[in-house]
């Protein structure tokens, strides 16, 4: 069994949370699948930690994952893409939603500031998710794409790869 201290429910991260408002500390949110952990992965998620003083990450369930990305994803389950997440130093939080949108979760966190990679803009970010994150007075940052990196792209290398045995 994988002991991933990082992973908490969504009350236990909100609670967390408040207690480092208290502190005076500003808490950056990200979300995804974060399925196959990469170097696009590592330099978002680095860029995003430091922007404030605790990264917290929202990690897509299986469940959602399968609905954006298709039956074949994830590759890796809930509990190894949340562990490989909290093996990095600069991240402070990991949950897990079941929910397409990550909006009662920004309602209930309150984050400083809220992070997408650069191939997102104000205009594709979700408009649930958008208000919800102006509601509580989020600062919203896109971080450059570091293009050439994807997990599409890496699981593409790894069945070429695989052909060639």
């Amino acid at each position: 069994m994988l002991i991933n201290p990082k992973l908490r429910s969504l009350d236990n991260a909100v609670a967390l949370r408040e207690k480092l408002r208290k502190e005076g500390k500003r808490v950056v949110l990200t979300n995804g699948c974060f399925d196959l952990l990469h170097t696009g992965h590592l330099y978002y998620l680095r860029e995003a930690a430091r922007l404030g003083d605790a990264l917290f990450i929202a990690v897509n369930s299986a469940v959602s994952v399968r609905a954006l990305k298709g039956p074949t994803r994830p590759v890796q389950d809930d509990i190894e893409r949340a562990y490989a997440l909290a093996a990095l130093e600069f991240v402070h939080t990991v949950f897990l939603f079941e929910t397409p949108r990550l909006t009662q979760e920004i309602l209930a966190l309150r984050p400083d500031t809220y992070t997408k990679a650069g191939d997102y803009t104000l205009e594709t970010l979700n408009p649930e998710e958008r208000f919800a994150l102006q509601t509580v007075g989020a600062d919203i940052r896109f971080i450059p794409f570091l293009e050439g990196y994807s997990t599409t792209r890496l699981i593409a290398k790894i069945t070429a790869a695989a052909h060639t045995l």
